[in-house]
């Protein structure tokens, strides 16, 4: 069955939401290729729409940020947009370890009595320095804290890295602050006979998880960090979702909003859109209506689940989200949503 597929060509800017209902944090998260990209794009665009200044950063080592944008994204963040004051950045933790930029930390960690909690063998960087097991996650944390207390930012949206890389960067604050209560007991009990710090007091380690401690504060606090789960509309998703939450949920870290991506709906019936857009048939298409019973089934169990949160809906467009044109669809959807 041949399917004509025409684009969109033009969203009117009336339609297009300027700023966003959010916190000044904003997560994106889920299992990989559910479109969390796609949504902190999109999030982030509608926010500096209003002047906000609002920082897009994918922390996924497999990135798709510059693609989505359709513009390359540095390393470091950087103004995206003349018009708006939009910045992108994807953190890349490993070139970080491997440039040595946060040797000391690591150097500490090496050195400590406790460097097997993070499991394997230490190996040095180019640099000289050394690059304990876990260090892309640790380095992803302090490149988030970089840019999480850079006041340049109103906003800051994050592309978080699929679920399990995710969980493993908010298991790690609990794991470094477990170490430094650990490290403070022994150094009380042994006093002087226990060093192998990079300093005297291990002040390096301290101040890292001094800082983690106020990102472990933001996180958990609803009216500063929104966490949003992204999902599609099968029950292998609302599965996997449901256990994100609860991990979530294990760590204090507020989840508002859920987003169902791909949904075989009309993008008419989902946001206040105008313009044409090719849709499923659910009249002449047993395939369409086929997969749109099986969403529909998923649909109300995630409504269901999710019961108290919002739960906005994108519907699955017929074209690749790239570039502004359909990120202004997508915005458009995650500002409307379907109620809570």
């Amino acid at each position: 069955m041949d399917v004509a597929v025409e684009p969109v060509e033009s969203i009117d800017g009336e339609h297009v939401p300027a700023g966003v209902d959010a916190p000044e944090y904003v997560l994106y998260g889920g299992k990989g290729g559910v479109g969390k990209t796609t949504m902190a794009a999109a999030t982030a665009f509608a926010s500096a729409r209003d002047g906000t200044a609002t920082l897009v950063v994918s922390t996924d080592p497999a990135h798709s940020l510059s693609d989505t944008l359709d513009t390359q994204v540095p390393a470091e963040p950087a103004r995206i947009r003349e018009e708006i004051p939009l910045y992108a950045a994807e953190i890349d933790p490993e070139a970080a370890v491997q440039e040595g930029r946060f040797e000391d930390t690591s150097d500490e960690l090496a050195d400590s009595p406790f460097a097997d909690m993070l499991g394997g063998e230490p190996a040095e960087t180019p640099a000289g320095g050394t690059a304990m097991p876990g260090s892309d996650e640790t380095a992803a944390i302090r490149l988030l804290l970089t840019f999480f207390e850079d006041p340049r930012f109103e906003r800051v949206v994050v592309d978080t890295a699929p679920t399990g890389h995710t969980l493993r960067l908010l298991e790690l604050p609990e794991m470094l602050d477990s170490m430094v209560g650990q490290l403070r007991e022994v150094r009380e009990q042994f006093g002087g006979v226990v060093g192998g710090f990079g300093d005297a007091d291990g002040r390096g380690l301290q101040e890292f998880a001094d800082r983690i401690g106020r990102l472990r504060a933001v996180l958990r606090d609803p009216d500063r960090t929104d966490f949003r789960l992204v999902m599609v509309p099968e029950e292998l998703s609302v599965r996997e979702s449901t256990r994100l939450l609860d991990r979530l949920e294990a760590f204090d870290i507020p989840v508002g909003t859920v987003v169902v991506n791909r949904v075989m709906q009309d993008p008419g019936e989902v946001a206040d859109l105008e313009g044409e857009f090719v849709a499923p048939n659910h009249t002449d298409c047993g395939f369409c209506e086929r997969r749109w019973q099986i969403q529909k089934r998923a649909l109300t169990q995630a409504q269901e689940l999710f019961r108290g949160r919002q739960v906005r809906r994108v519907p699955l467009l017929a074209e690749e989200v790239r570039g502004e044109r359909l990120l202004r669809v997508v915005a458009a959807c995650l500002a409307d949503g379907t109620g809570d």
